[in-house]
């Protein structure tokens, strides 16, 4: 059986190691990666990307899930995020990067460069009154609540960021980043068992959150729950 076309376009990628950075590693091969992207949104739409992404080569799901960070949609969500338990180490790495990207474009390319304007404020107020005026205009963009969860947690307002994690999981139930903020900030309001189930349901979502892992462990020990 031939090779997929996925897998040519990838391989004229500089391939990452373990130790590069993705974010580092993609700004060093930023022109290859337009390259990447113009040929796959020549060649490919979206729902082939995602068959491909449970391909049986490697390099084809790489490639595709890659590729899925580069044009996807939230459509690609369910998809992506099963490959987060991809036996391959860079399927699962690329996995999380797409995902994190996906999910701040969200579904509406105005409302995109709204969080990004908003959160190249430097005052907290005006982000946040930002970030309100978003939500308000569109209440189902996850991203707008968990960016504005993070800045409330950091200000302490753990109630509040507890409802704006709930909100984002309500919308986006593959958001391993809202379960886990949302363990943090039951930590904070000292509930270890409600910080206990956000954190098992994070690392359900994404086995790769290693500290969290570590963070299971001594919740489990603290309340004796061996489950």
């Amino acid at each position: 059986m031939p090779e997929p076309l996925i897998v040519t376009f990838y391989l004229k990628l500089p391939q990452p190691s373990p130790a590069d950075d993705q974010e580092l590693w993609q700004a060093g091969v930023q022109e290859a990666i337009r390259d990447f992207r113009n040929a796959v949104r020549n060649n490919y739409s979206e729902g082939t990307l995602q068959r491909l992404v449970t391909h049986a080569d490697p390099l084809a799901r790489q490639g595709s899930v890659l590729a899925l960070g580069l044009i996807g949609t939230l459509a690609s969500n369910p998809v992506i995020a099963a490959a987060l338990r991809d036996s391959d180490w860079l399927v699962r790495r690329f996995a999380e990067d797409a995902l994190w990207e996906i999910w701040y474009r969200g579904d509406n390319s105005e409302h995109c460069w709204c969080l990004q304007q908003a959160m190249q404020l430097n005052d907290f107020a005006q982000t946040i009154a930002a970030l309100d005026d978003l939500i308000r205009e569109a209440p189902e963009f996850a991203e707008a609540y968990n960016q504005r969860a993070i800045l409330l947690f950091r200000r302490g307002e753990f109630s509040r960021s507890v409802t704006d994690c709930k909100s984002v999981l309500r919308m986006n139930p593959f958001h391993f980043g809202a379960a886990a903020g949302l363990g943090q900030c039951f930590l904070k309001m000292n509930k270890p068992r409600a910080a206990l189930k956000a954190f098992k349901q994070a690392l359900e979502l994404n086995p790769a959150l290693e500290d969290l892992r570590q963070a299971v462990q001594a919740l489990r020990e603290a309340l004796d729950d061996g489950d």
